[in-house]
């Protein structure tokens, strides 16, 4: 399994000092957190793509590139790239470059995003929503095979056997698909042959299991071997578990509820903030031991060939965040990776062979 950490660089209120987080610093910092992920051995890190004041990462692959020359294995992804407001054609050159610079590194995870903004500001209309993913999803993965494509589509001017340079290391370039509870994007990433990122950020966890199910199933029936599954959490790691609930439940609560209001949830208290961080709880929060134990819970589930965290789902302290990752790294990694019969991140092992089936080659 490879494990890693995903962020969104977010800048809201720091809740213990009542300012705002600075966008430069926020940036800065949010590099340093790649760098020590890299440091401690983790496999992956993601950065997800926003157009709110509230997150400061609007384009991924800059901060992924500037992450590439200051890492040496870690894989680098979006988490997730907006592919039905963007241009399939840029997003592709953007990530065949940082595969460029970080030598066969990079990774793309699409989606359709958690919020809307980027529609309206890039001129597309919400009414269009499932038909842009699904025709600029069929663009990129013609990107990725050929290196002329002839195709055409509803929401943008034709290709007529145009080049689309420069062309990624990796061959293919990996592209994930970002699902939440949908049963029809899982089915949509099963029939399609691509790996899959399942975010769980609420609820028990074995209600998703049908989801995967689907998944694989639809994999087989369209004669792929099921790809590879992810699964994406929020969580946070301190050296005991009060620890890690008295420092993760005011950034946490912050950001829900400042989004419960916009989307008219009621606000989370401190009851269900802890009954989250149980084993059977959506949030990975606590000890070593316990998301060490809550990991092997889940793959018992789903089988699942990657774990990515979101220790950043709030304002908090940087050191915080880097204690976090280095937990992750050094004293829950090496356990799981252990009880799951790997001797060391599936990179370590081999660089040229990758758990998506793609090489570095």
């Amino acid at each position: 399994m490879e494990l890693g950490v995903y962020s969104f660089g977010e800048t809201a209120l720091d809740p213990a000092t009542g300012s705002a987080v600075d966008p430069a610093r926020r940036l800065r910092e949010l590099v340093e957190e790649i760098e020590r992920a890299d440091q401690v051995g983790l496999d992956v890190f993601g950065v997800g793509e926003h157009h709110r004041p509230d997150y400061v990462v609007s384009a991924p692959a800059v901060v992924l590139a500037a992450a590439a020359a200051r890492t040496r294995r870690i894989r680098l992804t979006s988490a997730v790239s907006v592919i039905s407001s963007d241009d399939p054609v840029r997003v592709f050159q953007q990530f065949a470059t940082l595969d460029l610079l970080s030598g066969g590194r990079a990774e793309i995870m699409v989606g359709r995003g958690s919020f809307i903004e980027s529609f309206p500001l890039f001129g597309y209309d919400l009414n269009d929503y499932h038909a842009l993913f699904e025709e600029k999803l069929d663009l990129l993965l013609s990107l990725r095979e050929q290196e002329r494509v002839t195709w055409s589509g509803r929401f943008r001017p034709p290709l007529r056997g145009q080049g689309v340079y420069p062309r990624p290391l990796q061959n293919p370039l990996p592209v994930w698909i970002a699902v939440g509870g949908t049963p029809e994007s899982a089915r949509r990433a099963g029939r399609l042959g691509l790996p899959m990122a399942l975010a769980i950020i609420g609820g028990l966890p074995e209600r998703f299991a049908p989801m995967v199910a689907l998944y694989r199933q639809a994999a087989r029936e369209a004669g792929h071997t099921p790809p590879p599954l992810s699964i994406n959490a929020h969580g946070y790691i301190a050296e005991t578990s009060q620890q890690a609930i008295r420092e993760a439940y005011p950034p946490f609560a912050e950001v829900m509820n400042r989004i419960g209001r916009e989307r008219g949830w009621p606000p989370m208290t401190r009851a269900q903030f802890e009954a989250s961080c149980g084993l059977r709880g959506a949030s990975f929060v606590g000890s070593p031991r316990q998301i060490i134990d809550k990991i092997l819970f889940q793959h018992e589930i789903f089988g699942h060939d990657r774990f990515l965290v979101q220790f950043s789902v709030g304002p908090m302290p940087q050191a915080q965040r880097l204690r976090s990752i280095e937990l992750f790294g050094t004293e829950v990694a090496p356990v799981v990776r252990r009880e799951l019969g790997l001797t060391a991140s599936p990179q370590a092992a081999d660089p040229a062979q990758r758990p998506d089936g793609t090489t570095g080659n």
